[in-house]
């Protein structure tokens, strides 16, 4: 069943929990994801990344996402993740969203502040949530290794800042992640991050889940990440999966890939501590 994220996001926030956030790419990824949260009977964020348009059009992620999502037997929540471009954001709300992220997060604090409230104001409107970023998650050309030397730290102020000036229904913080396989060891700042969440009630997503580590992701999950993306370790673990399989034909090769990354999605719903939404 396709949901938007509210009401998702307040009980892992209740109950310190984070929800696996998975980009999708293709046929083979979604039906993978959707697969384990059916198994585990537990929500699942379908998320098309705005830099993967050229993997897999919007128009094919759209008709992937409600295809599946509708027919899942669990939460599924379809969502546009780091929108850079307003037309192609307005599209996904209208379209079939039902969540978006408006990144600005490059911009200075008051473009940031403008675009993400326009399209707050848009969204709301059409029962669509809106995710913004403050501070900047590093990341490689579409999404490739890259370590955190381009990331800009989120501060309390600006994060209480942002939300009263939009009224964003959740912000990604910058606390220490990286997009892609990360370079080097990952330190993560969870004094900010207690800091952050305790300055406000808007639920947190943490960018650049892959490589940073379990013992990481668990903590940020247990003590205030309601959402973490995940993709480079999905695509990596199908990757691995299918050099150790060494198929024989087509379908043994889409079966591994399907394999490896159910395989990592589980073990990252054990991570984050997911729980079954009542």
């Amino acid at each position: 069943m396709l949901v938007t994220s509210k009401e998702l996001y307040k009980e892992a926030r209740k109950n310190n929990y984070a929800i696996p956030a998975t980009n999708f790419v293709d046929q083979t990824s979604i039906k993978a994801y959707i697969e384990v949260a059916e198994k585990l009977n537990l929500p699942i964020i379908l998320a098309y990344a705005e830099a993967h348009e050229d993997l897999l059009s919007f128009d094919e992620a759209l008709c992937l996402g409600k295809y599946y999502g509708k027919r899942a037997k669990v939460p599924v929540v379809l969502h546009l993740d780091h929108g850079t471009t307003k037309e192609l954001i307005i599209r996904a709300i209208n379209e079939g969203f039902k969540s978006v992220m408006i990144d600005a997060s490059m911009d200075c604090f008051e473009d940031n502040v403008k675009k993400t409230r326009e399209i707050v104001d848009y969204a709301h409107l059409r029962g669509v949530v809106v995710e913004a970023e403050i501070g900047h998650v590093g990341n490689g050309e579409g999404y490739k290794s890259n370590d955190d030397s381009d990331s800009i730290y989120t501060t309390v102020e600006e994060a209480k800042k942002i939300v009263e000036l939009t009224n964003v229904d959740s912000l990604a913080i910058s606390i220490g992640t990286a997009h892609g396989a990360y370079k080097g060891k990952p330190v993560i700042d969870f004094n900010r991050l207690k800091e952050i969440r305790n300055a406000i009630d808007t639920p947190l997503v943490l960018h650049g889940g892959s490589s940073t580590g379990d013992d990481n992701l668990g903590r940020c999950a247990t003590e205030g990440i309601s959402k973490i993306n995940i993709y480079t370790d999905l695509v990596t673990a199908a990757f691995n999966k299918a050099q150790r399989i060494k198929a024989n034909d087509y379908y043994e090769l889409r079966n591994s890939l399907m394999e490896g990354m159910k395989e990592c999605l589980e073990h990252y719903y054990r991570v984050f501590q997911t729980k079954i939404f009542r």
